[in-house]
């Protein structure tokens, strides 16, 4: 089901207000603007974000495992100990986001954006990445698991 930012403005704000972590899953939110949005812990599980943008947003701790988040903006956005496993990230900015602890275990990251990216303690193991795909200067992406192809 595809909602627009109004509703999707309308599920945090409820959450917030029962003390409950926001439920995206399997819902399309494509194309859509959550800048600054509090996704802390939020289920986005099997969802699709592409080309959403999600620059400054808090997205800690939160599960978007299996979602499709290509061409998607996450720039500044703080992902610490998010997870990010087998998600498809063709294209996606995340420059200067903070990764630390996440988890994208065999994501596919081709011409994904990492450049100034805190990937302190990220597990990349059987990720995907390419010649487009930028990492932050003096990081190994292979040293944390990650495969060229």
């Amino acid at each position: 089901m595809r909602l627009d930012s109004q509703q999707v403005g309308d599920l945090i704000k409820i959450s917030e207000e029962r003390g409950e972590v926001v439920n995206l899953r399997g819902r399309d939110i494509s194309l859509l603007g959550l800048v600054e949005a509090n996704l802390k812990g939020a289920i986005v599980t099997d969802a699709r974000l592409v080309e959403t943008n999600l620059t400054g947003a808090i997205l800690s701790d939160a599960d978007l495992t299996g979602s499709d988040i290509s061409e998607a903006s996450f720039f500044q956005a703080n992902l610490r100990g998010a997870n990010l496993s087998n998600t498809y990230m063709f294209q996606t900015t995340l420059r200067e986001a903070d990764l630390e602890g996440a988890i994208l275990r065999n994501a596919r990251l081709n011409g994904a954006d990492f450049y100034g990216a805190n990937l302190n303690g990220i597990d990349l193991e059987g990720a995907e990445y390419n010649q487009r795909t930028r990492w932050p200067t003096d990081f190994d992406p292979e040293a944390a698991g990650a495969i060229y192809k």
